[in-house]
């Protein structure tokens, strides 16, 4: 169940990491507003999956969700560059999270 709920911790960061693009410097009311629940919400799921998974498991698959995510969202929504060194370094970045998950008992 903690691993479910880090899971949508990461994606709530992605959320809140795209959602800092839209508050203009939080001077736009309706994407702050969603932007700081977003990042409320996933810090509170964030501790709750570390009452059983290590810490520094838990962070670097929180931030790798978020850094992956945003990425591909930046990709994907923003026009973003997609070179084959961005590409690598993501997969990279998933390799490293599996590489966490399959190690933490």
């Amino acid at each position: 169940m903690a691993w479910l709920v880090l899971v949508i911790a990461g994606l709530l960061e992605v959320v809140w990491a795209v959602g800092l693009k839209y508050t203009h410097g939080f001077t736009r009311l309706a994407p702050s507003l969603m932007t700081i629940t977003a990042m409320v919400i996933s810090i509170v799921l964030l501790s709750w999956s570390m009452k059983t998974l290590p810490t520094g498991t838990a962070y670097a698959v929180w931030t790798g969700i978020g850094a992956v995510g945003a990425a591909i969202t930046g990709i994907v929504l923003l026009g973003e560059s997609a070179s084959a060194a961005r590409i690598i370094s993501l997969l990279l970045i998933v390799a490293g999270i599996i590489g966490l998950k399959i190690s933490t008992h």
